[in-house]
């Protein structure tokens, strides 16, 4: 058998003035990049949050398909505990551009938040990213905070 060294290395990547994460628009903002480079597939992302709600780190906790992206309490968790966030956002994209919600989806927000609440981190929101244009609102995102599912 073999016992591992787990270690949290940092490295800076990116250097200058942050905005806080307080708002969905902002939110929405800061993940919108992350989906570029597989825009045609689900990815379930993790931002770790400080108390001013300024992001420490991203990372994917998931990529999946056209339309589903399997995503584990302990995946989401692991590195915010590991770094002390104070609290955690959670995105994830609907390559259709629709934001609407799955039962899916509101399941493992409210698994999430019930995770969050055991362990001492605040699930902050989880953010759906889409298209403007393909919801009536014109929103290119849905805020489970903002509808109250949070």
């Amino acid at each position: 058998m073999k016992i591992y060294r787990a270690e949290v290395k940092y490295s800076v990547v990116e250097e200058g003035p942050v905005e806080a994460l307080s708002t969905p628009e902002a939110a929405y903002r800061y993940m919108k990049s992350a989906f570029d480079e597989r825009p045609l597939q689900e990815s379930f992302w993790v931002v770790l949050l400080t108390r001013k709600n300024k992001p420490i780190a991203r990372y994917m906790v998931s990529l999946g398909t056209l339309d589903s992206a399997p995503v584990a309490c302990r995946e989401v968790f692991r590195l915010a505990i590991m770094v002390a966030a104070s609290s955690v956002l959670c995105a994830h994209n609907h390559p259709s551009g629709s934001v609407l919600p799955s039962s899916a989806d509101i399941t493992i927000t409210k698994q999430l938040v019930e995770a969050g609440k055991l362990l001492g981190l605040h699930v902050m929101d989880h953010i759906i990213c889409g298209d403007a244009a393909e919801n009536s609102d014109g929103k290119a995102w849905y805020s489970f905070r903002e509808a109250g599912l949070i």
